[in-house]
C-alpha cells in the first residue's frame, strides 16, 4: 500500500492545496465534485505535484512540511517551469 502527498492548483484562483491520500485519482474526484470542505469553493482543481511513500506517518510528515513556508517555496521551485511557462 502506498501513501501519496499531493498538491492541487485551483483553476479558479491559481492557489495551491496540499493533502495526502492512498488513492490520488479518487481524492482528486472528491475535490472536484465539491465534497472536500476546504476546496469546494475553489473548483476546478488540477493535480500539479505528487510524491509517494510506503507509510502514512511519512506521508503526513511530508504533508505538514509542504504546508510550511519552506515547503511552499520548495513546491514553487519544483514547479518553476510549469508556473512560468
Amino acid at each position: 500500500m502506498y501513501y501519496y502527498v499531493y498538491v492541487l492548483q485551483s483553476e479558479k484562483d491559481k492557489n495551491f492545496y496540499t493533502g495526502y491520500t492512498q488513492n490520488i485519482l479518487a481524492r482528486l474526484n472528491e475535490h472536484n465534485k465539491g465534497r472536500v470542505k476546504s476546496t469546494k469553493n475553489r473548483v476546478p482543481l488540477k493535480l500539479v505535484y505528487w510524491e509517494g511513500g510506503l507509510n502514512s506517518k511519512d506521508a503526513t510528515k511530508r504533508e505538514k512540511y509542504l504546508k510550511t513556508a519552506w515547503g511552499k517555496r520548495y513546491i514553487k521551485n519544483r514547479l518553476n517551469t510549469y508556473l512560468t511557462g
